[in-house]
C-alpha cells in the first residue's frame, strides 16, 4: 500500500490560538491532501468557544451529532492533571480551573448550551467514559469500563435525566465471555440506533469482549450478536495482528465503532486488525477494506463517518494521526488531512469524529490531544495523485 505524508502550507508546534491568530493574519490555511473531486478541509480553530465557569477538559473519548448541528462530548474528568485543577481545591490553589461536566453539548457556533453527567440516583457513572452517541429522538448514550472485565451503557435524556441501563455486574469470580447476552466487555466503545427498527448496535469493545450484540433501544432486551465475518464470536483473547497472514477470522481487541448506512449496511471498525467490516443488519458479512495495514499497535480504524450524502467515509487513524477520506461504496482512498502535533489542525491520539449537515468534521483526542477540533468544509481538492486502500486479501 502507498501512503501519503500529508503536507500543510504552514506548520507549527505552538498553540491553537496562536495558530489561529497566524491564519487569521497572514490568510494562511491548513488543508487537506485529497485526490481530484474529493472534499477538502481547514482546521477552524476558533471552535469551540472558550468554556465558562472555569472549565476544563480532560481526554475527549467521544464526540457526536445531535439536532440542529449541536455537537456533543464525552470526556474523562479524572484524566485531568492537579495542576490543570488548582481552582478546585479548598482553598483555591489559583484561578484557574475546575473539571468540566463529562457531557457538554455546543450548538453549531461551539457556544456550550448545556452540560451534565457524572454520578446520580439510580445509576452508577462509568469509571472511565468511553462512547458517546445520541439518537433519532435526541437521547444521549454513553459507555465506559464500569468494573473489573465488564462495562456498561447508559442512556439518558438530553437533559441529563437518566432513562435505562444495559450491563450486569461479573460475579465474583466468574470470567468474560465474548458470546454473554447481558454483560458487556471490559470497554464497550460505540454505539448507533436504527431509526427504522430501533435496534441499538453496540461495538463491543475496546480490550474485553470483541463483537457486535444489538439490543432493544427501548426496553434493552437482548436482539442477537456476531462476530468477525458474521460467525459466532470467538472466547479467549485475540490473536497477535499480522499483516502478511490471511486475515483473522475473529475480531481483535479493538471493536471500536459501528455505523448504519443508507445502504442499510453496518459497519464496524475493527481497530486493531487494521480494517473495515461490513455486514446486513442481521449479521451476515458483505465485504471488508484494510487501511494502512502495516500499522501494528492500537491499528488505524478507530471511527467511522459518513458525509452528509454518504458519498465519503471519514475514517479516524488514531495511529497514524490522521483522518482518511475513502469513496464509501468502492472503499477507494481518496486522500487525508491531519499530522502528528499539538497544533491547530494536527493531532495527538485521535480517537472519534462526526460529521454536520454542511459537511464539517468534528474530531476528539484522548491521551495527551485533550480537546474537540472542527474542520470545514472547503470545496474540492485540485487533482492530486491517488492513494490507494486494500479492499481485500
Amino acid at each position: 500500500m502507498n501512503h501519503r505524508t500529508v503536507c500543510f502550507r504552514y506548520r507549527t508546534f505552538v498553540s491553537a490560538f496562536a495558530v489561529a491568530c497566524l491564519l487569521c493574519g497572514f490568510g494562511i490555511e491548513q488543508t487537506s491532501r485529497a485526490a481530484d473531486g474529493a472534499p477538502a478541509f481547514e482546521v477552524d480553530a476558533s471552535w469551540p468557544q472558550p468554556l465558562p465557569n472555569k472549565w476544563a477538559i480532560g481526554q475527549v473519548a467521544g464526540v457526536a451529532m445531535g439536532p440542529q448541528d449541536h455537537v456533543w462530548i464525552l470526556h474523562r474528568p479524572s484524566t485531568l492533571g492537579k495542576d490543570e485543577i488548582f481552582a478546585s481545591t479548598n482553598p483555591p490553589s489559583a484561578e484557574c480551573c475546575i473539571p468540566a461536566p463529562p457531557v457538554i453539548e455546543f450548538d453549531a457556533a461551539g457556544k456550550v448550551v448545556r452540560a451534565w453527567g457524572g454520578p446520580g440516583e439510580g445509576y452508577e457513572w462509568p469509571t472511565l467514559e468511553h462512547g458517546l452517541f445520541v439518537d433519532y429522538k435526541g437521547n444521549v448514550w454513553i459507555s465506559g469500563n464500569a468494573g473489573k472485565g465488564w462495562g456498561r451503557i447508559l442512556k439518558f435524556t438530553a437533559d441529563g435525566k437518566f432513562l435505562m441501563s444495559i450491563g450486569q455486574p461479573l460475579a465474583p469470580g466468574e470470567e468474560p465471555s465474548n458470546n454473554s447476552t447481558t454483560q458487556l466487555g471490559n470497554q464497550p466503545a460505540d454505539m448507533f440506533v436504527d431509526p427504522k427498527t430501533n435496534d441499538l448496535y453496540l461495538a463491543d469493545g475496546d480490550g474485553g469482549d470483541r463483537r457486535v450484540i444489538v439490543f432493544d433501544a427501548e426496553t434493552g432486551a437482548f436482539r442477537r450478536i456476531w462476530g468477525a465475518y458474521g460467525e459466532k464470536p470467538a472466547e479467549g483473547k485475540a490473536a497477535k495482528y499480522d499483516p502478511n497472514a490471511p486475515p483473522s477470522r475473529s475480531f481483535s481487541a479493538g471493536v471500536h465503532c459501528v455505523l448504519l448506512g443508507n445502504d442499510g449496511l453496518v459497519y464496524v471498525c475493527d481497530r486493531n486488525a487494521d480494517r473495515i467490516q461490513i455486514f446486513h443488519p442481521d449479521g451476515t458479512f458483505v465485504k471488508e477494506a484494510f487501511v494502512s495495514p502495516q500499522t501494528f499497535g492500537n491499528g488505524t480504524v478507530f471511527d467511522l463517518a459518513f458525509s452528509p450524502t454518504e458519498k465519503y467515509m471519514y475514517v479516524a487513524d488514531g495511529a497514524n494521526q490522521k483522518v482518511w477520506i475513502m469513496q464509501r461504496d468502492t472503499l477507494e482512498m481518496l486522500g487525508s488531512f491531519g499530522q502528528l502535533g499539538h497544533g491547530a489542525g494536527e493531532f495527538r491520539n485521535l480517537h472519534e469524529l462526526t460529521v454536520d449537515s454542511k459537511g464539517n468534521v468534528y474530531t476528539a483526542e484522548v491521551s495527551e490531544g485533550k480537546r474537540v477540533q472542527k474542520f470545514m468544509l472547503k470545496g474540492s481538492q485540485a487533482k492530486a495523485a491517488g492513494h490507494k486502500v486494500s479492499a481485500s486479501r
